[in-house]
């Protein structure tokens, strides 16, 4: 029986089925969380890779041959090696945040930022961010940067601990800026910029020659008292440097949350469509004489 070719049409059903078994080995692997988190020892990783070899021969010990086999067992290691990050600072695993490529260069290893994430060997250095394996941003490093604001991605930075600003034309108040940021407690800044919230709204304000440093950012929700910030159905949270805001509590909504219940989306847009029709309709017959007079 002569051998059929790979453009026999029943060549490409091995072929298919070859390719979804291989597509599905690193699944059938169930790798645990922290393989993905670049804290791989090399004997746990080759362990991993011996155990996707044996699940490939496996497979392929289960099918008939056919051609190309060879070649899909090869495709099948390097989509196993693509899809582990080689090294703390492998690229697979670095996030695209925009905030962390807006200034070009990287964080200087002198810096605050840069001493701060080297104390946990679970953050890890990129462009200018230190992240934690999930890719969120604990530390920002945008010194020396030119800017004049810190600019539209900022608020990316959020979940931010420590945040270096120094050496920066900064201009305006910076208190709308760090709105959100709740996890804030190191602050540097130029030398002539107030920190946002102003000395009230940090534990400790130092001054330096070339920069100032805002620390440990305080609960003014604590300080202020709840009963007169917020109404009687809300309560005070932070909302960054010198900032609160009130939340209504479940259940509760509109203005000084005195509404309760639930907003009724029926009843709006049933007044809404009404209003609407009845507008129409008006218009349509005030047009519909005019155009008869005519």
């Amino acid at each position: 029986m002569a051998p059929r070719s790979l453009d026999s049409p029943l060549s490409v059903v091995p072929w298919a089925a070859a390719l979804l078994l291989v597509l599905s080995v690193e699944r059938a692997l169930a790798l645990p969380e922290s393989f993905y988190t670049c804290q791989i020892g090399a004997g746990r990783l080759r362990s991993h890779w011996r155990a996707h070899n044996i699940y490939v021969r496996i497979v392929f010990s289960k099918m008939r041959s056919f051609p190309g086999q060879d070649l899909v067992q090869k495709f099948s290691g390097a989509l196993f090696w693509r899809l582990v990050p080689r090294g703390r600072n492998a690229s697979s695993s670095k996030p695209d945040i925009k905030i962390c490529i807006q200034c070009p260069g990287s964080v200087q290893n002198l810096s605050e930022v840069a001493l701060y994430c080297k104390q946990t060997p679970e953050l890890m250095l990129h462009a200018r961010c230190c992240l934690n394996w999930k890719g969120t941003i604990l530390g920002l490093d945008l010194q020396n940067c030119s800017l004049k604001d810190p600019g539209p991605y900022f608020p990316q930075a959020h979940t931010a601990i420590i945040i270096d600003l120094q050496a920066n034309p900064l201009q305006g108040d910076l208190a709308n800026t760090f709105h959100g940021f709740t996890q804030l407690q190191t602050l540097i800044l130029p030398q002539d910029v107030n920190c946002p919230g102003g000395i009230n709204a940090w534990d400790t304000v130092t001054f330096y020659i070339n920069n100032q440093t805002c620390q440990e950012q305080r609960k003014l929700c604590n300080s202020t008292g709840d009963s007169e910030m917020c109404p009687e159905n809300g309560s005070c949270v932070p909302g960054g440097p010198g900032l609160l805001q009130c939340v209504c509590a479940e259940g509760f909504h509109g203005y000084k949350c005195m509404r309760q219940g639930s907003f009724s989306l029926l009843m709006f847009f049933g007044i809404l469509g009404s209003t609407t029709l009845s507008i129409s309709i008006l218009l349509w017959g005030t047009q519909r004489r005019k155009a008869k007079a005519s």
